[in-house]
């Protein structure tokens, strides 16, 4: 079986990139049509006319409905056959899978399992989305010749800053001081508090005090696979564990989310929050431009890595800074693993 939880939301596009057109994603390994109702509701349904498995996304939207461009079969928002153009009688039988949808944060979400389960009170909460105080750049996305797994590891491991984003969000401190792993319900947290030390090149113009800085690398994974990456900086002396925020302290926080196309594709998401400046269209810009720099040196990275694991015939070798990305895939394997024996349960095959 696939090493995908299904029982999950996520992200199949961002919202706005979805209307009345029919757009064909692949997701877990599926493919999955996208397109909106006349009022506005996001559908999805399995890709494939059941008559001769023709792709949906090569027919047409017929009112709120999608009609196959091989032989005009027609499939409601359920999925179910409401018209067969060339006989009278409709096949019992023709119908695709739906599959539920929810449009949160600027993003569409899809729930790729048992649809009867499917509960949007699972997908991530961000407390302070339409605070007036803060501000979410739009959500960008790219697409990474890569296995999921390889994206969630690097979304736990504060220490590849120092190396892969020398530019940006390396700084003195990220290659060597030591990483607080905790495992939570949800998930796994790596994170750290690099103490008195310059704020680096990416967040310098951005913090609203002078001086060294006090900076929180507070790396987060939560099942099946979404990342909360939280940068905080505040003056020297006044961060660590017990600091309480001040008028001069600056949150980031980058939310990611992984979505895999199929074991060697994935689709990644992001948005970015931060806690000043919410009006200021060129701070907003610099940062959109800043994350997506290095989202792409990232890609590069993990795309070349996806393949050396690919056909390597060598023994690899682990270190310490591993420990969240390990954690974190033998809480995931359990989970689809449970997953996958209560499907065969079900099915009679156990």
């Amino acid at each position: 079986m696939s090493n995908f939880l299904r029982n999950a939301w996520y992200v199949a596009a961002l919202s706005p990139s979805i209307g009345r057109t029919l757009q064909a994603v692949r997701m877990l390994g599926e493919a999955i049509v996208l397109y909106r109702t006349q009022d506005g509701a996001a559908v999805a349904l399995e890709d494939a006319c059941p008559h001769r498995k023709l792709p949906l996304s090569m027919g047409r939207i017929k009112g709120d409905a999608v009609e196959c461009g091989y032989h005009g079969l027609t499939f409601d928002c359920s999925g179910k056959c409401i018209d067969a153009a060339t006989q009278a009688r409709i096949p019992p039988f023709a119908r695709v899978r739906s599959y539920p949808t929810c449009d949160r944060y600027g993003l569409l979400w899809v729930w790729m399992g048992d649809a009867d389960r499917a509960d949007t009170g699972k997908i991530l909460s961000i407390p302070t989305y339409g605070d007036p105080g803060w501000h979410v750049t739009g959500g960008d996305n790219m697409r990474c010749t890569s296995n999921y797994l390889w994206l969630v590891d690097n979304l736990l491991d504060p220490s590849h800053v120092a190396w892969v984003h020398r530019g940006s969000f390396a700084g003195a401190g990220t290659d060597a001081t030591p990483l607080d792993v905790r495992t939570l319900d949800s998930g796994v947290i790596s994170s750290r508090w690099i103490l008195n030390q310059p704020p680096p090149p990416f967040y310098a113009p951005l913090v609203k005090f002078t001086g060294n800085a006090d900076r929180l690398q507070h790396y987060e994974m939560q099942y099946p696979a979404v990342g909360v990456n939280m940068g905080i900086y505040t003056p020297a002396g006044s961060g660590g564990p017990a600091m309480v925020d001040g008028p001069d302290t600056y949150r980031m926080i980058s939310y990611h989310f992984i979505t895999p196309v199929d074991e060697d594709h994935t689709h990644y998401f992001w948005l970015q929050h931060r806690n000043t400046d919410p009006h200021d269209a060129t701070i907003t810009q610099r940062v959109a431009a800043g994350a997506k720099t290095a989202f792409e040196e990232d890609r590069l990275i993990l795309e070349a890595v996806h393949q050396g694991m690919k056909n390597s015939s060598t023994q690899t070798t682990g270190l310490l800074l591993d420990a969240a990305a390990s954690r974190f895939r033998k809480g995931l394997a359990e989970r689809i693993a449970a997953e996958q024996a209560a499907v065969q349960v079900a099915s009679g095959s156990l």
